[in-house]
């Protein structure tokens, strides 16, 4: 009888486990059990920083990524042309200023950009619940948390106006879709958000935590928001600070900047990491972009799209090439022509054998091919992933010269010409030029300053915009719509019609 009511007890038991909807799977960690420990948490603000590495994604994973932000970012401009053999129907689409809301670039950056805004949520929500972290850790996280959500947050604000404004993670399934922020909603909270950032971060990290956000980088950001908002007598504030009480400086030689053996350097404010020569030894979740059976890119993808086609040695595909207008653009004796771009007559670096030979022309549509990040610094068996297709190289996103001519914009629009002239010759000093002597238009010379000091690092695209200018550039092909690209259709139809889509498109 003993027996039977001990079957039937464990019986009850067993089938109450059944019924039991918090059993945690054996096979993976579980949100609910993961956000305790201080590591655990540091993982999950890394997989934020990780998002940022997939702009540049290449995947066959997902959307069939081919270096997806330079597409938006450096074929829509002057200084860059999709090669007219190698290069895909979507890079020459967008080099033609053909932006469709179906394409792949603006269906991938914006999911990454919310996906990133996401995961930093979700580590401010956490740190509301129960966990081993000191008050010290706490301020810290919701400091980088912060700041990584003002960063997606201002990329997405550049390269669509009005996108969603994403402050909590939300859970519910059928109510998911987000409408259209208004500006003054999105500079509010994007400034609010860089603002505490620069409050609870550390002004430096140890070397074992390089590549994460520090005070100096958020304020460094509060200035550059406050010129796009034309907010500046704010954003000279920020930038005066950091330039006089700041870590950064402009490092002598032009050419170290972008040395894969200097990364991190003075004059970097913010720089995306890309680790190596192992695949995962990073801090930002390394190769995040690939499931553990699909290690693809082992770093950015950059070799395969900047190092030359056409036939050239080393088999890349050579997509992006310089225009002859950029070349132009560079006065005799700039310093960073060479650093630059591959013209005729040049030494050429190619991943085959690493070896220099004769740069041919043949090589590109436009006779040039992009130097920068590569050349004889870069083009070396350390700074390559093993297949050759990828180097570890980081993205230089926010450099020391950018916020110095920011400064010199801000100083111009206030009067404080003299000031601003400083700003652009020290630049210009760097590069081995003269100073120039109160040109009629120092506007101009701080943009044409601007174009060549930050060639092929994503800017030039979003100072067309901003400053207005781009039927000057780009003359007839020009549309006013142009200056928002279109959000996803994809995003658009998912959401019901809750997300608005730009005019014109």
């Amino acid at each position: 009888m003993k027996k039977q009511v001990l079957l039937i007890f464990l019986s009850l038991i067993l089938i109450d486990s059944c019924n039991n909807l918090d059993l945690e799977p054996l096979d993976r960690v579980t949100e609910n059990a993961f956000y305790n420990t201080k590591a655990e948490f540091d993982g999950a603000i890394f997989a934020s920083y990780s998002s940022i590495q997939k702009f540049w994604g290449n995947s066959t994973e997902t959307l069939n990524e081919r270096g997806e932000y330079w597409k938006m970012s450096l074929v829509t401009s002057d200084n860059v042309a999709a090669d007219d053999v190698t290069s895909d129907q979507i890079s020459r689409n967008l080099d033609n200023l053909l932006f469709d809301a179906f394409a792949v670039p603006f269906q991938s950056i914006y999911s990454i950009v919310y996906e990133g805004i996401f995961r930093a949520n979700l580590v401010l929500e956490k740190l509301d619940g129960d966990h081993e972290l000191t008050d010290e850790e706490i301020t810290q996280l919701e400091g980088e948390a912060k700041f990584l959500r003002a960063w997606f947050h201002f990329q997405a604000l550049k390269m669509w106006g009005t996108p969603p404004l994403s402050l909590e993670v939300n859970r519910d399934l059928n109510n998911l879709s987000l409408p259209n922020a208004t500006q003054e909603e999105l500079y509010t909270q994007i400034l609010s958000d860089f603002e505490e950032a620069a409050s609870k971060l550390p002004a430096s990290w140890d070397v074992s935590n390089l590549g994460r956000a520090t005070a100096w980088s958020a304020k460094a950001y509060l200035g550059k928001v406050n010129v796009w908002k034309e907010d500046w007598t704010a954003a000279i504030t920020a930038f005066e600070d950091v330039i006089q009480n700041g870590p950064y400086i402009l490092l002598p030689n032009y050419e170290d900047v972008f040395a894969f053996d200097n990364e991190n350097n003075a004059e970097s404010i913010f720089e995306i990491q890309f680790g190596g020569p192992f695949s995962d030894d990073n801090l930002w979740v390394f190769d995040d972009i690939h499931s553990e059976a699909f290690k693809g890119t082992q770093g950015i993808a950059r070799t395969g799209y900047f190092d030359a086609g056409n036939g050239a040695p080393g088999g890349k595909s050579g997509w992006f090439v310089p225009t002859q207008d950029l070349l132009s653009a560079f006065e005799a004796g700039d310093l960073r022509r060479e650093v630059s771009i591959y013209e005729e007559g040049d030494t050429y670096y190619t991943t085959d054998g690493f070896r220099s030979i004769p740069y041919d022309t043949a090589w590109s549509s436009t006779d040039l091919t992009i130097k920068k990040y590569r050349g004889a610094r870069n083009v070396v068996p350390d700074n390559h992933a093993p297949h050759f297709q990828a180097d570890f190289n980081n993205e230089r996103w926010f450099r020391f010269a950018e916020l110095k001519l920011l400064y010199a914009e801000a100083l111009l629009e206030t009067g404080r010409d003299a000031e601003a002239l400083q700003q652009i010759n020290d630049i210009r000093n760097r590069a081995g030029l003269a100073d120039l002597d109160a040109p009629a238009n120092l506007m101009e010379a701080l943009r044409q300053e601007k174009r060549v000091e930050l060639a092929f690092e994503g800017h030039r695209w979003f100072d067309v915009v901003r400053w207005g200018i781009g039927a000057e550039v780009f003359g007839d092909q020009w549309q006013d719509r142009y200056s928002l690209f279109p959000f996803p259709q994809s995003e658009i139809d998912r959401s019901g019609g809750v997300l608005e889509q730009n005019p014109g498109y």
